[in-house]
């Protein structure tokens, strides 16, 4: 099996329990988010550079296609297996999804994880929903 070909349908994400580790507390949210993510500095960087150039494509109305892989790659300096890693990890988290051969942002991961922080609060801790 390729890379690009492998499942694409979950990703582990580093959940931590202060509060001085918050990702909103952070002076970089998104590197931050990424390094949950990506065991990497470097891949973490490269991941928020690929999310940057969806974001503008998308906003700019010519959404980047994943038929443009080779230009991606020479942009974030990647060989092709690490790329498709770090895009397969990104749509396993939720973050972006692909439409019609067209990548776009994902809010996917925002309700997972809105889903799983109501679910412990409601049915473990006993709270009132309304009360997160």
């Amino acid at each position: 099996m390729k890379v690009k070909d492998a499942p694409k349908t979950a990703t582990s994400v580093i959940v931590r329990s202060t509060a001085t580790a918050r990702v909103s507390q952070s002076k970089n949210p998104m590197l931050e988010l990424m390094r949950r993510i990506f065991r990497k500095e470097e891949v973490a960087m490269k991941a928020i550079r690929f999310i940057h150039l969806v974001e503008e494509r998308q906003k700019n109305g010519k959404p980047l296609r994943v038929d443009e892989w080779e230009k991606i790659l020479q942009e974030l300096k990647m060989v092709r297996s690490s790329f498709y890693s770090m895009r397969n990890k990104l749509i396993g988290a939720g973050m972006i999804s692909i439409r019609d051969g067209e990548y776009t942002l994902s809010g996917a991961f925002s309700k997972d994880l809105v889903d799983m922080a109501r679910w412990w609060w409601v049915a473990v801790l006993g709270y009132d929903p309304d009360s997160l």
